[in-house]
């Protein structure tokens, strides 16, 4: 798509722009938005500060097509100068939409970019985010680079909900690893791009979540390379909602049902998804044994209990029954 094709595209427009766009900038950090303009005001000041002397765009996207909350703030970074990039309305509703929207204009608007990092619009860089990222691409090779996405909670006294497997990063240390699991804090190579075409994101995970989950078991399959970088850290801002029983069950019957497609997905055969079905009863009986073991080494019941959510969240799924956290109307933060 030429960025000509961009502006003439009727679903999907330009609301904000800096003075100028250089394409020739090779980093692109992509920010999804969804009513939340005074974290994005956050976020994006957290990218102003940022201590490289590489050149970086940002691209956001704005999903809330009715409103566009994000769109004033965004207007005021791109046209003060603070960021060079711009800001396009994604009236298609949902995740996927939102994330396919980012990656597509960025790549668009900016041929020559060869690094596409992402972070959402309720999360903080630290302050050398992108040179370590950009710079562990560089040094390793990898074909997409992840990092840790820790929690800052409202509540103070919810802290130890950081060590609940919904909340914890993948890895603790720095190095190769198998694959990763989150788009909020991640960089994705060109050619990644350019080896699965367009939509990255499959919109069968729009209001569930999970295309990210998707999108890297795919990366995975086809050999691509995965990094870690412990140090790239980003700090997620996490409302009094989200630290409720209710909620974080409802994130492991998210994370069961993301698993079951995911892997639904790959299954092609008659014998693959026979087996597919018996791992899918079998993981209730046996996630009775980790939650035992999370109760002995956690001495937490919420913990505990969120392997045999999971596997519940996997079963419900196998019947059609899934949340759907990413519509409109179900979005309450």
């Amino acid at each position: 798509m030429e960025r000509s094709d961009l502006t003439r595209e009727p679903a999907r427009a330009i609301a904000a722009m800096s003075p100028s766009l250089d394409p020739t900038i090779g980093i692109v950090v992509c920010i999804p938005c969804f009513r939340r303009p005074e974290h994005l005001r956050q976020t994006l000041q957290s990218l102003a500060d940022q201590r490289t002397d590489r050149r970086f765009a940002v691209v956001m996207v704005e999903n809330d097509a009715s409103a566009c909350g994000s769109v004033p703030v965004a207007s005021a970074f791109l046209r003060a100068g603070k960021l060079p990039g711009l800001c396009v309305v994604e009236p298609g509703q949902g995740n996927c939409h939102a994330i396919n929207a980012a990656f597509e204009t960025a790549q668009a608007m900016y041929p020559d970019a060869t690094h596409f990092l992402m972070i959402d619009d309720d999360e903080i860089a630290s302050p050398d985010w992108l040179e370590r990222m950009v710079r562990a691409a560089e040094a390793t090779g990898a074909d997409v680079v992840g990092g840790p996405v820790l929690q800052r909670f409202d509540d103070e006294e919810r802290r130890g909900l950081q060590r609940h497997p919904a909340f914890r990063p993948a890895y603790d240390a720095s190095g190769p690893v198998p694959i990763i699991y989150g788009c909020g804090n991640c960089l994705i190579r060109r050619r990644v791009f350019e080896k699965f075409g367009s939509p990255a994101f499959d919109l069968r995970f729009n209001f569930l979540g999970g295309g990210d989950v998707d999108f890297f078991t795919r990366c995975r399959r086809n050999g691509m390379k995965f990094h870690w970088v412990a140090e790239a850290v980003i700090v997620e801002t996490v409302p009094d909602i989200r630290t409720r029983p209710s909620w974080i069950a409802l994130r492991g019957l998210r994370i069961g049902a993301i698993n079951y497609h995911v892997q639904h997905k790959a299954a092609q055969t008659p014998w693959l998804r026979a087996r597919l079905a018996a791992k899918v009863l079998a993981l209730l009986p046996l996630s009775l044994f980790r939650a035992v073991g999370l109760l002995l080494t956690e001495r937490k019941a919420l913990t505990a209990l969120h392997p045999m959510i999971v596997a519940a969240g996997g079963l419900l799924a196998a019947f059609g029954i899934e949340p759907q956290p990413y519509k409109a109307s179900k979005i309450t933060s």
